[in-house]
């Protein structure tokens, strides 16, 4: 252990990672999304829709499969865009664990969203506008509401253990599985369902981040644009999408002879309370040494670290100082949203998903676009091609607008 940080008193029951599933800008589920990370397949594009024909920025990474397609008709009118691809992943990940038997009173549902059902907002604000009240869908407030993903979750899966919705920024999703845990651990619920969804590819976001000076403009090659950890790195892509994780309590699991793809084994969360998008390496080391913390954990047992890196030249420069200080230079990094973009309240389950998948199968995704490394940062980041290694444990990290820091620990099962 880090002799600053001796272990967590013992006695807490062991979290599984028992099901998994996604929808993103490179498939529409786990193998097609895994495949295509591994392979660097981009999912960014141009938006060639006519209200992206003006911004300043038109450059996106929708999800590979529409999830309206996927959903009966009452359903797609009644759920915002976000809600449908929290179903579409949350159903996934519960077929995976195989459709658990629980009592619905043990069952829960955490899902967060950064921005929930802005897309509903902005379309419904201007059929008001240019139709009249009359006009405006009565679903519009449940489309909406941030908690809404949560809600419809747990009215598909029948959960009644409880819905709740952190938003957290981008690290909305990874806060989720943290609840959710925190769920399991304290005996009130023996399986949750936990993730992160957004779909805000749309004209006012896209224009809002621009304007801060967030995204990328690399529009002669799309595919291209999104480089994290590179010296030529101009800002993020804005992407969608959604992932979901099934945990138990190891014991529930156990009994019903559970399939384990990992052990969510440690969790660290702090703020900076530091400034409102600007990041502070400090709130990041101090996430970084509570999940190794809560995990039993030194540094050197960390082989994998999946960055939360979106490409921004502080975001990016900020965080690799961050884990050199907490962990070293030995880890093998990855930067996910190179290919992925950035899924915002989505990003933090995805790339969780994409952690257990790296524990499980041994392999480290490379980062794509990674053609010169920024000389500040000073990490072994695999690039080119997957790198093959035992991973005995890997950490996930998050960080969200606000000062939110989430990182997660996962080790092997068995």
């Amino acid at each position: 252990m880090h002799p600053s940080l001796p272990p967590l008193p013992g006695g807490e029951e062991e979290i599984l990672v028992t099901g998994l599933g996604m929808t993103t800008p490179q498939g529409g589920d786990v193998q097609s999304t895994w495949d295509g990370l591994l392979a660097g397949t981009s999912g960014v594009r141009l938006l060639d829709a006519p209200w992206a024909a003006d911004l300043p920025v038109r450059l996106g990474a929708p999800v590979r499969e529409d999830p309206g397609e996927l959903l009966d008709r009452v359903a797609r009118r009644r759920m915002d865009r976000c809600q449908q691809l929290a179903v579409v992943a949350a159903r996934q990940a519960w077929a995976d664990a195989g459709a658990p038997e629980v009592e619905p009173e043990r069952l829960a549902v955490v899902f967060g969203t950064g921005m929930g059902g802005g897309a509903t907002l902005v379309e419904q604000y201007e059929r008001c506008q240019e139709l009249g009240p009359d006009r405006v869908s009565p679903f519009t407030v449940t489309m909406l509401m941030p908690n809404g993903p949560a809600a419809a979750v747990s009215m598909d899966l029948g959960a009644r253990g409880g819905a709740h919705a952190p938003t957290s920024a981008c690290a909305s999703g990874a806060e989720a599985i943290a609840l959710g845990a925190a769920l399991l651990r304290r005996g009130l619920a023996d399986v949750v369902v936990a993730g992160g969804t957004e779909a805000c590819l749309g004209r006012l976001s896209i224009a809002a981040f621009a304007r801060m000076g967030a995204l990328s403009r690399r529009h002669d090659l799309p595919e291209g644009a999104s480089r994290p950890f590179d010296s030529g790195r101009d800002g993020f892509v804005m992407a969608e999408g959604a992932g979901a994780l099934v945990l138990e309590r190891a014991s529930f699991a156990r009994a019903r002879g559970s399939r384990v793809a990992a052990r969510l084994a440690g969790i660290g969360m702090t703020s900076d309370a530091h400034d409102m998008t600007a990041p502070s390496p400090d709130g990041q080391i101090r996430a970084i040494r509570h999940a190794l913390r809560s995990a039993g954990l030194s540094p050197y047992d960390v082989t994998h670290v999946n960055a939360h890196a979106p490409g921004t030249q502080v975001g990016d420069r900020v965080e690799a100082a961050a884990v050199l200080e907490a962990l070293g230079p030995h880890p093998l990094v990855t930067a996910t949203k190179s290919v992925t973009g950035h899924l915002i309240g989505g990003a933090g389950a995805v790339e969780a998903i994409f952690t257990v998948l790296a524990v499980r199968d041994g392999v480290v995704p490379p980062t794509r676009n990674l053609d010169d490394q920024d000389s500040d940062v000073k990490l072994e980041i695999v690039a080119d091609r997957p790198r093959h290694a035992r991973i005995g444990a890997a950490i996930s990290n998050s960080f969200g607008f606000g000062g939110h820091n989430v990182v997660l620990a996962f080790t092997r099962s068995g």
